[in-house]
């Protein structure tokens, strides 16, 4: 019979092992929770670097009713939900006719009269504005906007008409201003360019009046002129010439040149071949005869706005014939004279796609090439009448490495910069730029841990070495009880009631920087002639912290006496105001130095408890033998002590700033979430973290905002990560080198 012993071993034996499975299944667990994590949002970052792609999903001939050599312009929708694909083809008998992408069958056509002066006339260009509205132009210059609707039964409605200048012109553009103003710019044979401007306004009576403002520019590009461009408002006029020169003209709101400018494109005379405006009518595409596609603004330069090429997009083979602008994005469509057609995105200067179409097979260009308003639809016509058709697969376009990491030269900026900035009006472009967010994490835990560091480590050495035991069981139990403190009420704290009170005493927290050390060096002076008494030496052992609140008492309280007249005699009572004017360095209420107190906070606990441990843990063997060798306690701590506990330090520091990399709340409520690159800890900053927090409830799912917010928490673990490495990499090294296990 087994004895009493044996069964207690065999269970002991059998708990230990199931114990083990447990712990190991647990461990395995743990570890395939973080890979799933990880893999989850790198899933979700990983389409944003995905090619685009163009599926030719349909391929047809026109209906013998229309022929290809009578289109004057074309146009491609297709359904969100949906294989519905269909065509708006402006042939020149004034026609548009709706025809069925698939199957090439006309749906209907909608007959357009022509104005009355141009009664006769066949109609020479039909251009796309948007989804309905076109600008149609006829053979003798007279112009008209109109609108065609999707739906069989409603007729094209006439938005708009002028009349035809008194000479037959080369070009003619005519846009309608969200105020109702009718801009007509027409390039007559002579080189002139006649403006005409049509604005309605109320009269006194009531009655509407209309004002008609005729102004003829002339200039040296007259003759030369070969392309024209003008925004959607009509304010803005731009001509590119067979010599490589770019004109542009601003004017007022009767018509009136505001504003005229030529520059020199081109050094080598290359002549300018096509012009567009970007979505938001900001950025100029030029095309020119040696196929290279360039984009301009305005910059600020000597005081003025003046046009500057800002991005170089890949060049075609041949020259560019034609550009269509997406009505979504910075999305590029060019044309050369092969028929080849490029897309790129202006602001990342991303190549997306080429496609040869049918025209490129027969050398030449297309009949008509249509790219819908939401830019993920292209139709061509090619001269012999067969269509084709692909859906478009972009992406994010907007989202290179370059525009993730590098200096972006976006509109309405004077150079390239980084910026991140996601919100704005109808046509804004959003801007990725994760380099401010990186800076503004380093930034806010380099504050934070330079506040908290020493005072985590002071407090621990002190603690764990120089102070009593009794005390040391009642110091630890606090600190550590620090931890258990919510972050956002640590947020709510700093924000409400810290940083206002810092913004009244700004002056005083400076000169406290300078008054506490000074107070804390004349109080050791004093204390090396008081501390021969019998009760300073009972101070002295363990009880030395008693004394410091009133060290700090009275330089802090110095430095607030010492502010007010300071302030008043050097700053002409405004120190804030003096630090922007002489320094540059504006004050935001919510900064850095709001910061350092409020992360300090939370990471005091977790570097002064794990470093507290590390130097408990040094064995008395060595601070006995170091002291009976005749050392002092401080040689002994320096010396002996330190250098063993350093691995245990080492890694306090670096989980203590992986606690401040990660934290939400305290950086989204205190930092005033501004994403700028300034040192200064007077101004504020965002991080990864809370931009995340930030932007994540506003980001559309699977688009690319939200897509690049995962991207924010993969390098926020990689960052991590790899400081926890090198971490344990130094830790490794310090152990080997010290002898400590």
């Amino acid at each position: 019979m087994p004895s009493p012993f044996d069964v207690s071993s065999r269970r002991a034996r059998r708990y230990d092992r199931i114990a083990r499975w447990i712990i190991t299944l647990g461990g395995i667990a743990v570890i395939a929770s973080v890979i799933a994590i990880v893999a989850m949002i790198v899933s979700v970052t990983l389409p944003l670097f995905q090619r685009p792609q163009a599926d030719l999903v349909a391929t047809t001939r026109l209906p013998e009713t229309v022929p290809a050599s009578r289109i004057v312009g074309a146009g491609v929708e297709a359904a969100i939900r949906g294989d519905d694909i269909w065509f708006t083809v402006w042939t020149s008998d004034g026609v548009a006719h709706c025809i069925d992408g698939h199957t090439g069958k006309q749906r209907y056509f909608k007959r357009l009269p022509p104005p009355e002066n141009a009664s006769g006339i066949s109609l020479s260009k039909a251009e796309q504005l948007n989804a309905t509205r076109w600008s149609l132009v006829w053979a003798n210059g007279a112009a008209s906007l109109v609108e065609v609707p999707t739906a069989e039964k409603d007729d094209v409605r006439t938005l708009a008409s002028v009349p035809a200048p008194e000479t037959r012109p080369r070009q003619v553009l005519l846009r309608r201003s969200g105020s109702g103003a009718i801009t007509r710019a027409a390039l007559l044979a002579d080189g002139t360019i006649a403006i005409l401007r049509q604005t309605t306004a109320e009269s006194f009576t009531g009655d509407e009046e209309t004002k008609t403002n005729q102004v003829s520019l002339r200039s040296e590009v007259g003759l030369a002129i070969q392309a024209l461009a003008m925004d959607h408002e009509g304010s803005t006029l731009y001509a590119g010439t067979r010599d490589g020169l770019l004109a542009r003209w601003k004017f007022d709101d009767s018509g009136e040149v505001e504003q005229r400018e030529v520059v020199r494109a081109f050094s080598d005379r290359r002549p300018i071949t096509s012009l567009a405006l970007a979505l938001g009518d900001v950025s100029l595409v030029v095309g020119d005869a040696q196929g290279q596609l360039t984009t301009w603004c305005l910059v600020n330069a000597d005081d003025t706005r003046k046009l500057r090429q800002i991005h170089d997009l890949q060049a075609h083979d041949a020259t560019i014939t034609q550009i269509l602008p997406s009505g979504r994005n910075k999305t590029l469509l060019s044309v050369d004279e092969k028929g080849v057609i490029h897309f790129d995105y202006l602001t990342s200067e991303r190549h997306l796609l080429s496609i040869p179409t049918a025209g490129a097979e027969q050398g030449g260009p297309p009949r008509a090439v249509a790219y819908n308003t939401r830019g993920d639809t292209l139709g061509v016509i090619d001269p012999r009448g067969d269509i084709r058709v692909w859906r478009l697969r972009m992406g994010s376009p907007e989202v290179s490495w370059r525009t993730l990491f590098g200096k972006v030269f976006y509109e309405g900026y004077d150079s390239a910069d980084y910026v991140w900035q996601t919100t704005g009006g109808e046509d804004f472009e959003p801007k990725y730029s994760l380099v401010p967010l990186l800076f503004g994490t380093l930034k806010g835990t380099f504050y934070a841990m330079l506040f908290a560091g020493p005072i985590a480590l002071f407090g621990a050495a002190y603690v764990s070495y120089f102070t009593t035991p009794g005390w040391r069981k009642t110091i630890k139990p606090v600190v550590e009880i620090m931890a258990t403190v919510p972050s956002v009420v640590i947020g709510f704290l700093v924000a409400l009631w810290l940083a206002p009170l810092l913004e009244s005493w700004l002056l005083a927290f400076f000169l406290s920087l300078m008054t506490l050390p000074l107070v804390f060096v004349a109080f050791m002076f004093l204390w090396q002639a008081l501390r021969q008494g019998n009760w300073a030496k009972r101070i002295e052992n363990g009880y030395e912290f008693l004394l410091m609140p009133l060290v700090f008492a009275v330089g802090i309280g110095l430095a607030a006496w010492l502010s007010g007249p300071l302030e008043d005699m050097l700053f002409r009572g405004n120190f804030r105001q003096w630090l922007f004017q002489a320094l540059g360095m504006p004050y935001d209420q919510r900064n850095n130095i709001i910061i350092a107190f409020g992360l300090g906070f939370t990471v005091i606990p977790i570097i002064f408890s794990i470093a507290e441990d590390s130097l408990s843990n040094v064995p008395y063997n060595m601070t006995a033998a170091s002291m009976a060798l005749g050392a002092s306690r401080w040689q002994t701590f320096s010396r002996v002590i330190l250098p063993s506990a350093s691995p245990g330090i080492f890694a306090a520091m670096m989980i203590g700033f992986g606690r401040a990399v990660g934290e939400t709340m305290i950086v989204l409520m205190a930092t005033g979430n501004t994403p700028i690159l300034a040192w200064s800890p007077l101004n504020g900053m965002r991080t990864l973290s809370a931009n995340i927090a930030v932007e994540i409830p506003e980001a559309p799912v699977g688009e690319t905002l939200y897509r690049v917010l995962f991207l924010c928490a993969v390098l926020l673990f990689l960052l991590t990560f790899l400081v926890n490495t090198a971490a344990e990499l130094v830790r490794q090294h310090l152990r080997k080198r010290y002898g400590r296990f």
